[in-house]
Order: C-alpha cells, then structure tokens, then sequence
C-alpha cells in the first residue's frame, strides 16, 4: 500500500513531531495523535521509530497504540462516519443505517474502509445526543435523526465534493 511505504520512509517528519514534543514518556499520546493525524492511521514501522527515537520499549508504544480506541493500527478513510449504536440509536433502527453504509461504500465481511479509501465506517456506543436519535458524526460532525435513504445521499454528496463534481443523488 503506498500510504504505508510513504509513511514508513518518512522519519525526517516523525522526528520533527517528536522534537516538537520532547522525548519524555508522557508526551507519547500526544505525539501519537499527530502521526495519526497526518497518516490517519499508526503505520507499525512508524511505531518502531518513535521506540527507538524516545528510547521507550516497543511493547509500551505498541500497548499504548492499541489501548485507546482513538487510535488505529489500520488505514482510515478520510471521511470516518460512526454510527451510533447506543440505546435510544438502537430501538430507533441505527443498524439498517450502518447496513445502508456498508452497502453503499461495497463493504464485505469485516472491511470497515472503502476500497477507495475515502470512508471508514464504524460503530460506538453512545454519541450522547440521544434526542436527535438515530444519528452518525462525520468526522466528529453530528448528523441528527438518520435514515438509511439520508446516508446514502450524504455518501453520495461527498464522493461528488472529492470528484468535483459537486452533484448529488
């Protein structure tokens, strides 16, 4: 995969985000979140670097990359959709949205990205606006009372803003 060859020779910039952090042991998570950013993800080779450039075990950068749910060992797409799965999500039918998602980017098994890399789908327990229900966030951004047929629109609305075409479904 090319992000990951990119990411795996770009040290000179994981150096630059360490140094701008510091080497300490508490700096870790924040300097972890800023490779996550620029990569969407934590390529293992990056890892292997910020050990050996902080001078901290493999296994604690490794534990701690896997221990927080807002990091990803895998590739995300540039638009994260969550679908809340939480209570009042639920009974108001949020997993026919997560379905219509699936469908819609081509996702099978347990493929949880777009072959396109655009989007990566996921669900979480509780988005804690339980009164707009059922809703997903966009990258962080709340979409309210969702419908499987809404989705697909949105889905549809932004492929065409990436393709340029600004047309919608």
């Amino acid at each position: 995969m090319a992000l990951l060859d990119t990411a795996d020779r770009d040290f000179g910039t994981i150096n630059a985000i360490i140094g701008r952090h510091g080497r300490e042991r508490h700096e870790l998570v924040p300097i972890l979140q800023e490779v996550q950013a620029r990569y969407r993800y934590l390529p293992e080779g990056i890892l292997s670097h910020i050990s050996t450039a902080m001078g901290i075990s493999p296994a604690t950068v490794f534990g701690v990359a896997t221990f927080y749910a807002q990091f990803s060992l895998e590739p995300k797409g540039k638009y994260v959709l969550r679908v809340c799965d939480g209570t009042a999500c639920h009974v108001r039918h949020s997993m026919p949205i997560y379905n219509a998602i699936k469908k819609k980017m081509g996702l099978k098994g347990k493929s949880m990205t777009s072959p396109d890399g655009l989007f990566t789908v996921e669900t979480v327990a509780c988005v804690g606006a339980c009164g707009l229900a059922p809703v997903i966030t966009i990258n962080g951004e709340v979409h309210a009372q969702m419908t499987p047929q809404a989705v697909e629109i949105i889905i549809d609305t932004l492929r065409n803003r990436e393709a340029g075409t600004g047309e919608t479904h």
